[in-house]
């Protein structure tokens, strides 16, 4: 059947309505890393897929080479079994296993160099849940991750201030995040107390984004023993935007 030019147009319209849709959700941006700490465990991950392929050929051209050895020649069959086996080695090999996202309840677990990496990687896996403002955010917090990440690189496990770093990156960070996700999506933009699910998770990350700051220059500046977070972000599971999140969950 024929389509008439306002079909066509509805189509054109649709297509660049959902067009729009994605650049506002992230676009390709979604798939990349959000900071180098994050970054450094899926290159880790993709080094270890690429010396598994290595040594899966590796062993795979000893063991036709021991064949024809021991069997004067391995003939066509073995050519076949061989030329199959180097292209399953190729083909799965360095696509698995992917770099797995931390379970949020095992974030604050673990040494403080790899807290950051394992929340970055964790937040990269909520993007797409996420409105735009929350994205571009989540986007800064990666850099921020990073800052904090170098200042961890030189703090003790033991030592109070690592306690109180864990709490912000590895609890309620993600808890906000979980919180909003939680929501039914056709209630994220339904305002209630004043403001929508949508608009108190950007005020929230903005937030703990500023907290996060400046616990990286107190560490910067060596106030290790003075660090504290603040406690408004200390009651987030119990009040705040993150309670008006829970509530419409």
């Amino acid at each position: 059947m024929t389509r008439s030019p306002a079909q066509d147009s509805d189509a054109t319209l649709r297509a660049a309505s959902a067009s729009l849709r994605d650049q506002r959700s992230g676009g390709r941006r979604l798939s990349r890393s959000i900071g180098t700490r994050s970054a450094e465990l899926k290159r880790a991950n993709l080094g270890a897929r690429i010396k598994r392929t290595i040594y899966a050929l590796a062993a795979i051209f000893v063991a036709m080479t021991v064949g024809g050895l021991i069997l004067n020649g391995i003939g066509f069959t073995g050519i076949v079994i061989t030329f199959f086996a180097v292209i399953a080695a190729l083909t799965i090999l360095p696509r698995y296993p992917r770099a797995s996202v931390p379970a949020r309840a095992t974030l604050a677990q673990g040494d403080l160099r790899s807290l950051v990496g394992r929340t970055e990687l964790w937040l990269e896996s909520q993007r797409r849940a996420l409105p735009a403002p929350a994205v571009q955010l989540v986007d800064q917090l990666g850099g921020q991750l990073d800052a904090l990440g170098l200042q961890l690189d030189g703090l003790r496990d033991d030592v109070p201030a690592a306690a109180e770093v864990r709490k912000l990156v590895g609890e309620h960070l993600p808890e906000l995040v979980s919180s909003y996700t939680a929501i039914p999506q056709h209630l994220r933009g339904v305002a209630q107390g004043g403001s929508t699910p949508d608009q108190q998770l950007s005020e929230s990350l903005g937030k703990i984004s500023a907290e996060i700051d400046s616990v990286t220059r107190q560490l910067a500046s060596g106030a290790i023993d003075n660090l504290a977070i603040k406690t408004r972000y200390l009651d987030y599971k119990y009040g705040g935007d993150a309670a008006q999140l829970e509530d419409h969950s």
